[in-house]
């Protein structure tokens, strides 16, 4: 029979997978290393299970003994992984930037977890890392990994994923693009691909705010500034950043990072969170002036499953501000727009009296509502002209809604531009949204003119 002792077998050794449509035009092999095909789907599963490797050879982590770090998420559950196969308690202490599917995650697997603010400074108490530090200290027979710092970080992408990349790529490999955050990635396979040939260039992939560009670059440490990726940049130079091994930092935005990641889910198949999104605009920048010799090998740091709140959720998006204005759609703005407007759409037969649609439009503060027959728009009822009409007629109340309805708003598709929307309301109070033939929603001026979007231009 052929099976593995436990799960940790099953970490490394992850494939390489060309970027085929991604990188059209691009003479250079572009490859995705697929470090979210690890146990706990992310490249943090190689270190987790090296430093506590490495604590138990040295006796710092003891039987029965507790695992306290401060982590983005994904060393966490390296961590967690290695601590269920053995027998370990976990606490974690994360920031309140981290998805909400990472802490999931990690309490799925028996961890605690503590959620600290990410607006906290280094150094002070409320920091993450100050934070796990306290825990530690206070808990007995603990052990406090500090990624950041602990050499088996660095020496477990020296012994692993340096040796798998040159293997892999029959020593062709000519560019590796990782983030850097801990360093561990980048500084381990950079170290060994080095050692196997100076030739090959070391390309740090970073988000505008993080400060290893200008320290690379200048040696001065600036403020950093906030960035909404993951799991990469910095607001300090950990220990191990061994930035002598790395040639060039190439910053990219927290929208291109986003697009990229989301780009290569729906056109490559590569369903990855946000850091790996800013590794593939990197590699793609260092690939795009090489020819045919060029091998340029990119780390796909984790899942996408991790991130299914945050960058690849078109409402978060559109809240931050990130999504394009072309793929705003009227979807999007329906099932988005203003707390204050109904989530489901509000409709009225034309069989209704008329009494009854004005109490529930009264009721729910509607100054006018669909009339649907049969999942379709037959026509429209505006408060103000059915009471108009009914302080002359007052037997109107006692009528079918049919009797008094306007004709019907505009249909837009669920699909349509926000450009649209917008054009439709130029003459009409609100539009409807249908679906696969049927109305599923309705917008109206003051949604569009609530958004967080702003008024869309033709």
């Amino acid at each position: 029979m052929k099976y593995y002792e436990n799960v940790l077998g099953l970490i490394g050794r992850t494939p390489l997978v060309k970027i085929n449509r991604l990188a059209f035009g691009i003479k250079a092999t572009v490859l995705a290393k697929m470090e979210q095909l690890n146990p706990g789907a992310s490249v943090k599963d190689r270190i987790g299970v090296a430093m506590i490797d490495a604590a138990e050879r040295e006796g710092v982590l003891k039987p029965g003994g507790t695992i306290v770090e401060a982590t983005s998420g994904n060393t966490g559950i390296g961590l967690a992984l290695v601590a269920a196969v053995r027998g370990y308690r976990c606490i974690f202490v994360m920031t309140d930037k981290a998805s909400v599917e990472k802490r999931r995650y990690l309490k799925a697997l028996g961890a605690d977890v503590v959620v600290t603010p990410a607006s906290a400074k280094p150094g002070t108490p409320d920091h993450y890392i100050s934070t796990a530090q306290r825990i530690a200290a206070e808990t007995p027979n603990s052990f406090y990994p500090n990624q950041y710092a602990h050499p088996a970080n660095p020496e477990a992408h020296y012994r692993t994923t340096g040796p798998e990349l040159w293997e892999q790529t029959e020593g062709r490999i000519t560019h590796f693009v990782a983030g850097l955050g801990t360093g561990g990635s980048i500084s381990g396979t950079g170290r060994f691909l080095k050692e196997k040939s100076s030739a090959v260039r070391i390309i740090g992939a970073d988000p505008y705010g993080s400060v290893f560009k200008t320290y690379k670059e200048t040696g001065q440490l600036v403020a950093a500034t906030p960035y909404l990726v993951e799991g990469i940049g910095q607001e300090i130079i950990p220990e191990n950043v061994h930035i002598k091994y790395v040639d060039e930092i190439i910053n990219v935005t927290d929208r291109e990072s986003f697009e990229a990641s989301r780009q290569l889910g729906k056109v490559e198949g590569i369903f990855c969170g946000g850091s790996t999104g800013t590794n593939f605009v990197a590699a793609l920048r260092a690939a795009r002036h090489l020819d045919e010799n060029g091998v340029v090998v990119f780390i796909v740091c984790d899942t996408g499953e991790h991130y299914l709140t945050k960058h690849h959720s078109d409402e978060w998006m559109k809240e931050k501000r990130l999504l394009e204005p072309q793929k705003i759609t009227a979807g999007l703005i329906n099932e988005t727009k203003n707390l204050n407007s109904p989530k489901t759409l509000v409709s009225v037969s034309p069989h209704e009296r008329v009494a009854d649609v004005l109490a529930k439009m009264n009721e729910l503060a509607l100054s006018y509502i669909p009339v649907l027959e049969e999942g379709k728009s037959v026509g429209a009822v505006r408060e103000n002209r059915v009471l108009a009409r009914a302080l002359d007629k007052r037997e109107l109340l006692e009528s079918p809604v049919s009797d008094v309805m306007d004709v019907s708003f505009p249909v837009v598709d669920v699909d349509d531009s926000a450009a649209d929307v917008t054009r439709q309301l130029r003459s009409s109070p609100a539009v409807l949204v249908e679906e696969y033939g049927r109305i599923t929603g309705i917008i109206t001026r003051h949604d569009v003119l609530d958004s967080p979007m702003g008024n869309p231009r033709e």
